[in-house]
């Protein structure tokens, strides 16, 4: 495995939770922007096919191998909403505030609170790479009504996770780096690839 990977992401978060798990393997991980490539379009209804999007794109402009990470978090009461439009939830710009105010007042009167984050990851070798590596997480919660916490990003504040009475935003980043869907992906990821 190349120890130089380009990461198909310009989110600070991801990357830093990215370099701070793969740290002892000693991968060097590359943001995208560093090499001045764009974000590439996410047209698609799944998060598998926006991360093989995603990974074949960064490949493709940086002739290095890529992992993607398609994320977001999926709501029961709400069908699997905001899914694969997490992001961009309350609409352009990003706001990670509009969003989760969204989400907390889409949620109004619902008895259902339950929700997970859900996490594809996608490693090419190249950008026609035929076996591309999949693999994906899940991280069960609640959906709370104030923000509670200061770390993380996205929704952490609004995710409780009942077990540890705390919602993502009051864990720390070791705490969270062993247990997020992200972790748990890229954990499988790197099976894999052994």
């Amino acid at each position: 495995m190349n120890k130089k990977i380009v990461l198909a992401s310009n989110n600070a978060g991801k990357l830093k939770e990215f370099r701070e798990i793969l740290a002892p393997l000693e991968i060097e991980l590359i943001a995208q922007a560093s090499l001045n490539i764009p974000d590439a379009a996410e047209p698609f209804f799944t998060f598998v096919e926006n991360a093989l999007t995603k990974a074949r794109h960064a490949a493709r402009m940086s002739g290095l191998p890529a992992i993607a990470d398609d994320s977001g978090i999926c709501v029961n009461a709400l069908g699997g909403a905001p899914g694969v439009y997490s992001a961009r939830y309350a609409g352009e710009p990003k706001s990670d505030q509009r969003n989760n105010q969204k989400l907390v007042d889409a949620l109004q009167g619902a008895e259902d609170r339950s929700a997970y984050y859900y996490c594809v990851l996608v490693y090419v070798r190249s950008e026609h790479d035929p076996q591309p590596v999949i693999a994906d997480g899940r991280w069960s919660g609640q959906i709370i009504d104030l923000a509670r916490g200061s770390e993380g990003f996205g929704y952490d504040p609004y995710f409780y996770l009942p077990e540890f009475q705390r919602t993502v935003a009051e864990l720390n980043a070791e705490q969270k780096n062993a247990l997020s869907h992200r972790a748990q992906a890229l954990q499988e990821l790197l099976k894999k690839l052994r």
